[in-house]
């Protein structure tokens, strides 16, 4: 994880320098060596995901596809004693992991550019940046169920990108084998129907965050205000919250060029994530 940080704070910083070199008295020289120094970064970031990565359990293939699983899994169960007024100052104790988790969505834009390249010329993502992406995707999932996603529980977020015990789970399937071309029109062009569809849910078209006026951030502030009188959280609300949370997760996972399998255009409500093709009970004779 130290190499990561370092390629991402070296990288950072080489590009505020780049972009202000016009007023800055680099030189020749001194533009170079920051092209340098920025190719450097990129490397350590690329080989810290891939420790990290190496270091995370993988989960299933997309094999599970063929019974109609989707490849992102989203989970999340209530909290039954929710405090009534913690919502209050979480924006406070999340802080430490706003900070990390900025660093990480700057590696996980890293790495799946990177990806993109390998899967173009190989097919094939590799298993140890996947893991990473994924644990990324797992903490902020994590965070924004705790925080402002949803609200949906008051035990602290684990610092870490494996998977837990926490009441808020995330998985995405490995892919097994992925498209050469589709890689070069899935993140702009083929997304572009889900994406809209996620900003209007959530205010931003990628993340569950609670940061503009959106349908997410209106369900949020009614389950806390109803939170906050009458110490429940109404199931309903949940269930929903969920669903559009799953919506993103599902889009954020296509988009970042983990999947080829098109997101459905669906919301599935609750706590589990259900098969999109649940096995029909047999017919009596």
């Amino acid at each position: 994880m130290a190499v990561l940080v370092v390629g991402v704070l070296l990288g950072l910083a080489t590009t505020v320098v780049l972009s202000a070199y016009r007023s800055l008295p680099l030189g020749p020289g001194g533009f170079t060596t920051a092209l340098l120094v920025l190719g450097a970064s990129l490397v350590l970031i690329l080989v810290g995901a891939a420790g990290v990565g190496r270091g995370i359990a993988p989960g299933a293939s997309q094999e599970a596809d063929r019974a109609g699983n989707e490849p992102a899994q989203l989970t999340g169960h209530l909290d039954p004693g929710l405090s009534r007024w913690l919502w209050l100052v979480k924006w406070v104790l999340v802080i430490p992991h706003y900070i990390i988790l900025a660093l990480l969505w700057v590696a996980f834009l890293v790495v799946t550019v990177a990806a993109g390249f390998a899967i173009l010329f190989t097919g094939r993502y590799p298993a140890s940046l996947f893991q990473f992406t994924v644990g990324v995707l797992r903490w902020n999932w994590r965070v924004a169920f705790y925080a402002y996603g949803v609200l949906g529980t008051d035990r602290y977020p684990p610092f870490t990108l494996a998977r837990s015990d926490y009441p808020a789970e995330l998985d995405v399937a490995y892919p097994v084998k992925l498209s050469h071309w589709k890689v070069l029109f899935k993140s702009w062009l083929f997304a572009l129907p889900q994406l809209l569809i996620v900003a209007a849910l959530t205010g931003s078209a990628a993340s569950s965050s609670t940061a503009g006026i959106s349908l997410l951030s209106l369900l949020v502030c009614i389950a806390a205000v109803i939170l906050l009188f009458t110490g429940v959280y109404r199931l309903g609300i949940f269930d929903l919250l969920m669903g559009i949370n799953r919506w993103t997760v599902r889009t954020v996972s296509y988009v970042a060029l983990m999947s080829d399998k098109y997101p459905p255009f669906r919301l599935d409500q609750g706590s589990l994530d259900p098969p999109t093709n649940p096995v029909a009970s047999p017919t009596p004779a």
